[in-house]
């Protein structure tokens, strides 16, 4: 059973017994993974911030081919989101975007063009952070689907469509050249979340949260 390391964004925990974690990380070699961090929730543990939310680290694990969940080992952090903290529109597209990718990405599917552009969106909200995440939300949300296998038909009017084309059209990691009209990237936005929701078959819980933002950021 050797040591495995991997470039990886964290996407979720969750509690195990009085001390663990449960973590879904996604890697830029071996796709989205799930594993124990053994005392992760202790004050001292060796862990630090480096499990938390989309933080990007460098995670070393062991993994059997007869078990699912891998033994997670260390975990170095590249780079944390800790300086988006007190940003809550920028914490409501992390909260976001963790719960996207972790929803549309298959178990072990390398995937090397979404985690580009996590990590490209990731490196936006903390270049301009306090000047709105609406960008990041819809150009993440349209990639996103685009990377994951599907992008239906939305059935969208022409000013929507063409909104839609400009964004794909936009290299991975850069994003639209001007502001968003209001009403054709509301509809764009909608038209997504509702294909999304088809595709996962289940509601995203923070789809609700991004309709409390500013409609301002989206300028």
């Amino acid at each position: 059973m050797p040591l495995l390391t991997s470039e990886s964004i964290v996407l979720r925990t969750y509690p195990l017994r009085e001390a663990d974690l449960i973590v879904n990380f996604f890697t830029r070699d071996q796709g989205k993974l799930r594993g124990v961090a053994r005392r992760a929730r202790r004050p001292k543990s060796g862990f630090g911030s480096s499990l938390e939310r989309l933080t990007h680290s460098r995670i070393s694990y062991f993994q059997k081919e007869t078990r699912e969940l891998v033994n997670i080992g260390d975990s170095e952090i590249l780079n944390s989101q800790f300086s988006l903290a007190s940003d809550y529109a920028a914490g409501v597209a992390l909260d976001y975007m963790a719960e996207l990718a972790d929803h549309l990405l298959p178990p072990h599917e390398v995937n090397e063009r979404f985690f580009r552009l996590m990590l490209a969106m990731l490196a936006h909200l903390r270049e301009h952070r306090g000047q709105g995440a609406w960008p990041v939300v819809f150009y993440f949300t349209l990639w996103a689907v685009r990377l994951a296998g599907f992008l239906p038909d939305m059935h969208l009017n022409e000013e929507s469509a063409s909104l839609a084309r400009e964004i794909l059209a936009t290299p991975i990691g850069q994003l639209p050249p001007h502001p968003y009209s209001r009403t054709f990237a509301a509809q764009l936005r909608r038209g997504l979340l509702l294909a999304i929701e088809n595709h996962v078959e289940r509601r995203l819980l923070t789809a609700p949260l991004i309709e409390t933002l500013d409609p301002q950021s989206v300028n």
